[in-house]
C-alpha cells in the first residue's frame, strides 16, 4: 500500500492508503475524497480530476504524455509544473508519501 495526502482546497487533509495498480484518482474516489470529481470515470476526457502535486514529488513523478497536456488546458488555474490529473497517475510503492493539493473547484 502506498499511503497518498489530498489536501482540500480548505486545507482540509485526508491520509489514505491506496493499493498499487490504482489510480492517484481511483483511490480518491474510493475513499470519498472530497474535490476530485472524476467526470470521465478516469478516461483522461476532463480535466475534473486536477491536483496540484506537492514541489517535492514533481520530479518523482513519470512525465506527462500530450493527451494528459491538452486535458490540463481544460483545467481550473493549471500550474505549469505543478498540475496534474490524478487519472494519469499509476500507483507505485514509490509513491509511498505522495501528497497532492485540490484546486478551489474542477470544471
Amino acid at each position: 500500500m502506498a499511503k497518498i495526502t489530498y489536501i482540500e482546497h480548505n486545507g482540509t487533509r485526508h491520509e489514505v492508503d491506496v493499493t498499487p495498480g490504482m489510480t492517484v484518482m481511483e483511490g480518491a474516489r474510493d475513499n470519498g475524497i472530497p474535490g476530485i470529481d472524476a467526470d470521465c470515470g478516469g478516461a483522461c476526457a476532463c480535466s475534473t480530476c486536477h491536483v496540484y502535486v506537492d514541489p517535492e514529488w514533481i520530479d518523482r513523478l513519470p512525465p506527462r504524455d500530450p493527451m494528459e497536456e491538452d486535458m490540463l488546458d481544460f483545467a481550473y488555474e493549471p500550474d505549469p509544473e505543478r498540475s496534474r490529473l490524478t487519472c494519469q497517475l499509476k500507483v507505485t510503492d514509490e509513491l509511498d508519501g505522495l501528497v497532492v493539493q485540490m484546486p478551489e473547484r474542477q470544471i
